[in-house]
């Protein structure tokens, strides 16, 4: 099941909501969270929904040996880390890299001496190990207590809004949330908000500029010539972050509807200036996991500046084939961890040197050749596509323009451009510091240091503005001119959502990128 189907959205999202807040005990709603998630997952993955099961008991188990007071020597404890971590990855080694390490062992050797079961993929498989392996290291660490109910730790696994495509939620985030958290109206107001834009911005935006994407790609970059190609790595460029950003949205959004505050995943990632920047503001809560639990372990930055390459290198290697067991996603971490390396000892001083608009076209070009990496897994596609891309093949290929239908999608460049912006965020700012009579300049300051924010609790919270410009606002005109505003912001969100459902419904073009998770 995925959140853009009807089935969720017409049918277990409400339902589950329904019974969730009709149930009073908290307890009995944590369980209901652990059952309906189960379904969730054995929806999609019936077969595979004892391999969930197991995970949640052997790191259950593995926590509370952790904690006991039989356990506390050293060699004890590190000795049952090591045996849960082997379980947890080894699992998620078997089903997601099997195939890979025998294709290429056998293509090496060049007999078939490794067999290759061709095993699907469990879904959400990457999501959900790493925040038991989270889990386990921080109960190792003591960074937190390990839950002794195995219940409320298979909801932490397996809590549905982030199985499937994040953010990863560490078990400190919602530690205190599992026993005590409130649903106020507020937040479950400012979690529909969230929701609806997560739902449009797949449905509406990714899954359009993906069938422009789909075209180009499927065609050839003989075919397309330079614009097509150009338009087409653009279009996917669009949908991998709507589809990945909107997923998020929607899951935080869904969180807050329950009383969980999930961390944020995304900030404007193709506003940056770097590459350092943009991993700063893209899927933050893996980047965060890798800093902690590999980069820093490993010695991080405090060390030669060779070992400091090293960790560098392994970092990204791991950062890249986490995404997908394929040489290209292994090539496309390393590119990145190569470009972070260049950036540290040279490259920054040099952009920072630069205007602001020479820095962000920087960005721009080193995200999109990466995304062109991601994307193509054929290097001899790969290789002609890049050809199209530089005029090897005119500015059409072998197509006209009109046939070739790029310019059918260049309506939809505004929206995207604009919702990859923090233009609406600043917008408000604006119209609050106009309502309470504060410059406007401080304002959109103001708006930019919330943006480095990495909770969700600023997103979408209407109220706390709305109370912010009744408490500060010395015009009553203003005021109401403030609430009309907002209040048409909640019928553009509920219109975003009709628009959404019906496009779900009339069957459109509906990807799922995440297989390979």
């Amino acid at each position: 099941m995925i959140f853009s189907s009807a089935t969720f959205l017409l049918a277990f999202l409400p339902l589950f909501l329904i019974v969730y807040f009709v149930i009073p005990w908290r307890p009995a709603k944590n369980v209901v969270l652990l059952l309906a998630s189960l379904l969730f997952y054995a929806w999609g993955e019936p077969v595979y929904i004892w391999l969930m099961v197991f995970s949640m008991t052997i790191n259950w188990a593995g926590g509370v040996a952790l904690s006991s007071s039989r356990c506390e020597g050293a060699a004890t404890r590190k000795l049952i880390l090591a045996a849960t971590l082997v379980i947890d990855l080894g699992i998620l080694g078997f089903f997601k890299y099997e195939g890979f390490i025998a294709e290429n062992i056998n293509a090496l050797l060049g007999a078939n001496l490794i067999p290759d079961y061709e095993l699907p993929l469990p879904i959400g498989i990457s999501f959900y190990t790493l925040q038991a392996v989270s889990y386990v290291i921080d109960v190792y660490r003591k960074d937190t207590c390990a839950q002794k109910n195995p219940l409320y730790l298979g909801m932490y696994i397996a809590m549905f809004p982030q199985l499937v495509a994040g953010p990863i939620v560490r078990y400190s985030d919602i530690e205190d949330q599992i026993d005590d958290r409130h649903v106020t109206l507020a937040g479950f107001c400012a979690g529909i908000r969230l929701f609806c834009i997560g739902l449009g911005k797949k449905v509406l935006l990714a899954n359009t500029v993906a069938i422009l994407a789909t075209d180009m790609l499927s065609s050839g970059g003989a075919s397309i010539g330079a614009i097509g190609a150009w338009a087409g790595l653009a279009a996917y460029s669009f949908q991998i972050f709507f589809d990945f950003g909107g997923y998020s949205d929607m899951a935080i959004g869904m969180g807050k509807m329950m009383g969980f505050n999930y961390p944020r995943n995304f900030n404007y990632p193709y506003i940056s200036h770097s590459a350092t920047e943009f991993w700063r503001r893209w899927h933050m809560t893996l980047g965060g996991f890798f800093r902690d639990y590999v980069y820093i372990p490993l010695g991080g930055n405090r060390s030669s500046q060779g070992r400091w390459v090293f960790n560098i290198a392994v970092v990204w290697g791991l950062t890249g084939i986490w995404h997908g067991a394929a040489w290209n996603f292994l090539l496309w971490g390393l590119y990145y961890g190569a470009l972070l390396i260049c950036e540290k000892l040279f490259l920054l001083k040099a952009l920072d040197r630069l205007p602001s608009v020479i820095r962000r076209l920087w960005c721009i070009a080193v995200f999109m050749f990466g995304w062109l990496i991601f994307w193509i897994e054929d290097p001899a596609v790969f290789t002609e596509y890049v050809a199209a891309m530089f005029g090897a093949f005119g500015f059409t290929g072998s197509s006209s323009l009109w046939a070739l239908g790029a310019w059918e999608y260049w309506p939809l460049l505004i929206p995207c451009v604009l919702a990859s912006t923090p233009l609406v965020p600043q917008l408000r700012e604006c119209l609050v510091a106009w309502a309470c009579r504060r410059p406007a300049s401080n304002a959109v300051q103001t708006g930019l240091a919330a943006q480095k924010c990495k909770v969700s609790d600023l997103q979408c919270d209407n109220e706390t503005w709305l109370g912010e410009v009744a408490d500060a606002c010395p015009s009553k005109q203003r005021s109401l001119t403030v609430r009309a505003v907002f209040t048409l912001t909640d019928i553009a969100c509920l219109t975003m959502l009709c628009l959404s459902v019906i496009s779900v419904i009339s069957g459109s073009f509906n990807p799922f990128i995440y297989f390979r998770f």
